[in-house]
Parts: C-alpha cells; sequence; structure tokens
C-alpha cells in the first residue's frame, strides 16, 4: 500500500482541499447574494407576471444566456485582467471566486426564475387580494413556497462550482483541481490524481445529501 501511494504529500492534499472548501464556500455566498435577487427579478418581469416588461426580461434574459453558454475555461482566461483589478492577483483563493461567481450566478438565476415559477398563482393572487404589497409578497409568499425548489438550485450550484473549481486549477487557482493537473497529469502520479478525484466525488456526495435533506425538511408537500 505505502508504495502504492508513494507520491501522496498528505499536508499538501489537505491543503488543497482547504482551497477546494474556500474557493466553493466563498463564490458558493456570493452566487447566492447576486443571483437570488436576479431570479426574482427575472421572474417579475417575466411573461404573465405582476411587472411584466418584454423589453427589460429580453434584456437579462440574453445577459443570463450569453454567460451561461460561455465554457469556464474561456470566462477563465478572459477575466484575468478584471480579476487582477479586483482582487489584486489572477492566482489562488482569491483569484478565481471572480470567475467563478460571474460562471455561476446567471446558471443560479435561472433556477430560482424556474423554482419561482412553479409556485401556484392562486397563492400569489391571494397574497395581491389581501393588499400586500410588492415586498410583503416576494418576502412572504413567492420565497417561502418556493423555498425546497431554491434549495434544491443551491445544491446543483454547489455542485457545479465543485466542478468549476477543479478547472480553475489551470489558471493556477490551487485547489484539489490544481494538484491534480500539476502532480496527476504534468507529472504521471497516478496516485495523486486517484485520490484527488475520490476526494472530489465525496464531496459531491456530500453536498448532495445535505442538499436533498433540506429539501425535505423544508418541503410542505
Amino acid at each position: 500500500m505505502s508504495e502504492l501511494l508513494m507520491n501522496l504529500d498528505w499536508y499538501e492534499i489537505w491543503q488543497a482541499t482547504l482551497d477546494t472548501l474556500l474557493m466553493l464556500g466563498g463564490s458558493l455566498l456570493f452566487t447566492v447574494l447576486l443571483g437570488l435577487p436576479m431570479g426574482v427579478l427575472l421572474f417579475l418581469v417575466g411573461p404573465r407576471q405582476m411587472f411584466e416588461h418584454r423589453i427589460c426580461y429580453a434584456l437579462l434574459s440574453f445577459v443570463v444566456n450569453v454567460l451561461r453558454s460561455l465554457p469556464f475555461i474561456i470566462l477563465l482566461i478572459v477575466m484575468i485582467p478584471i480579476t487582477v483589478v479586483m482582487t489584486g492577483t489572477s492566482l489562488g483563493v482569491a483569484g478565481a471566486i471572480p470567475p467563478l461567481v460571474i460562471g455561476t450566478t446567471p446558471f443560479f438565476a435561472r433556477l430560482v426564475e424556474t423554482s419561482l415559477r412553479e409556485v401556484d398563482r392562486g397563492i400569489i393572487e391571494a397574497t395581491q387580494a389581501m393588499g400586500a404589497s410588492t415586498r410583503q409578497i416576494i418576502f412572504n409568499a413567492l420565497l417561502p413556497e418556493a423555498r425546497p425548489g431554491i434549495i434544491a438550485a443551491t445544491t446543483v450550484t454547489a455542485i457545479t462550482l465543485v466542478s468549476y473549481t477543479a478547472m480553475a486549477g489551470v489558471v493556477g487557482a490551487g485547489g484539489l483541481g490544481d494538484l491534480a493537473i500539476r502532480f496527476g497529469y504534468q507529472r504521471f502520479q497516478t496516485d495523486v490524481m486517484v485520490v484527488t478525484v475520490i476526494l472530489l466525488l465525496l464531496l459531491v456526495q456530500v453536498l448532495q445529501s445535505v442538499g436533498d435533506r433540506l429539501v425535505v425538511r423544508f418541503s410542505r408537500k
């Protein structure tokens, strides 16, 4: 067994795992903070909604679709100058978070919009009939009713971010992806590659399990 794992530096693997978790946590936080309002806005100005506005919806949809269709590896490279201005570096955890946020925020916003569309219109109409304000409709009716769907969307986004953090290793962002590329691929250290893949798979499984439990807990059905 020791010969099979002779190339492993457990401290370096721990540091790479920590970097991946930091990238995941930081980028997921900003993705939710930016993507949730964007998704709500997409819903509100969408067809047959309270503030239907075709031009606004078309522009927002265009921006979301363009950013979603751009391959993340290309986005990483394109955003290097912007990332340097924002964080002072394009390397490490700090250099990875801006492109991660830009890459997943439109994706999350579209999932939020879809979740809100699944809310029964009768609930919205009943809330309007009681004289509720727009703020009350959003925070007391829409978001609570769509909560299971939003939690599921957050879970899917978190899993997507795990794969994106691995790709960010190509430009020196650190984390398990960087470890797999530098040692597993470039130096042909298969044991390092296998361990990093297993750790990424375990992380995805944990995220999915936690997300599923939260969806069941907050589901009203």
